[in-house]
């Protein structure tokens, strides 16, 4: 059960932060020589979904009681 609540809490910060990277920080859409054309994406769906199972994730990894 450790090794369960252990994967389950990182994981859920590994994508709680991967969803608010790909939220809030530009990504390179078009780079031709001096031309470089940023995006920002925002919050879509994905990195919604992405933080909502991240913080479900983290949430069950903290609720897990030990056996023993």
């Amino acid at each position: 059960m450790k090794v369960l609540k252990l994967v389950l809490m990182v994981a859920g910060v590994v994508l709680i932060l991967a969803g608010l990277y790909k939220a809030f920080v530009p990504q390179a859409v078009l780079d031709i020589g001096p031309l470089e054309v940023n995006a920002k994406e925002g919050l879509t769906n994905q990195t919604l979904g992405m933080i909502g199972i991240g913080v479900f994730a983290l949430i069950a990894g903290v609720l897990i009681k030990q056996r023993g």
